[in-house]
Parts: structure tokens; C-alpha cells; sequence
């Protein structure tokens, strides 16, 4: 593959994923926004985590993700404590009725998405399987 088709396949592949990830988002429930959704998602993944720790994993500000986790408490869906280790950092946990909202979204938007796939051909279906090893890879941890 030359180099310009590889731009040509990286950009159109980040329009399509970015495009399609919005348009899934768009579809589910009202409530909170994305970055507190994948903040929550993480929580209830990884389980109880520094503020530090879940803003590295999500790629944002410490500052920003405490905005976040401050929202979320407010609404129920995660708990916060100190961390007996070092008392000036906080532990945030996900609720169970955090769980429950993070089930229900991945529920609705794997829906739409089913919703959406049942509309292609029998070949893209396959070309979307096949692919998922690959779109997987990508995204492994290093």
C-alpha cells in the first residue's frame, strides 16, 4: 500500500469511527455526556480508582475529571472517598444505580447499532467482521 493511500484509508477510517461513535451517542438516553458516560464506563470496568488515575485513563485534566466526578456524585452514580493511603487524593467508585445507567447505555446504543447493521448488505456485514481483529488491535493497550 503506498503512502497515500494509507492517509486516504487512516482518514476516511477516522471519519467513519468518529462519525458513527457520535451518531450511536446521539441515539442513547438523555442524561449525562459522553466524557462522563466514559468516565463512568471506566469506573465500573476498572473498579474503585484516584481521581489521578481514571483522568490519565481518560486522557483528560485532573481538574476536568474532578469537575466530572463531582457531577456524577451529585447525580448518584459514583461515590467518593478519601484514599486511606494518601488522604489529600480521593477514591471514586461506581454506584450501583452508575452501573445500571452505563448498562442501559451500552444497551441502547448496541441496539441502534444492531439496528443500523441489519441494514447492510450481507457483505459489508462480513467486511465489518472480518475487520474487527484489526479495529481491535488498534486500540490494545501497548
Amino acid at each position: 500500500m503506498t503512502s497515500t493511500s494509507v492517509q486516504d484509508v487512516s482518514g476516511r477510517l477516522y471519519l467513519a469511527v468518529g462519525r458513527l461513535s457520535r451518531s450511536l451517542r446521539q441515539a442513547g438516553v438523555p442524561g449525562p455526556g459522553h466524557g462522563a458516560i466514559s468516565a463512568l464506563a471506566t469506573l465500573v470496568h476498572a473498579g474503585q480508582l484516584r481521581l489521578g488515575d481514571l483522568a490519565a485513563k481518560e486522557g483528560v485534566a485532573a481538574a476536568t475529571m474532578s469537575r466530572i466526578i463531582a457531577s456524577l456524585v451529585e447525580a448518584g452514580y459514583v461515590s467518593r472517598e478519601s484514599d486511606p493511603v494518601d488522604r489529600r487524593a480521593w477514591l471514586a467508585k461506581a454506584t450501583e444505580e452508575g452501573e445500571r445507567l452505563v448498562s442501559g447505555v451500552r444497551s441502547t446504543r448496541v441496539q441502534e447499532l444492531n439496528r443500523r447493521l441489519d441494514r447492510l448488505s450481507p457483505e459489508h456485514r462480513e467486511a465489518l467482521t472480518a475487520a474487527i481483529p484489526a479495529l481491535e488491535a488498534l486500540i490494545a493497550d501497548d
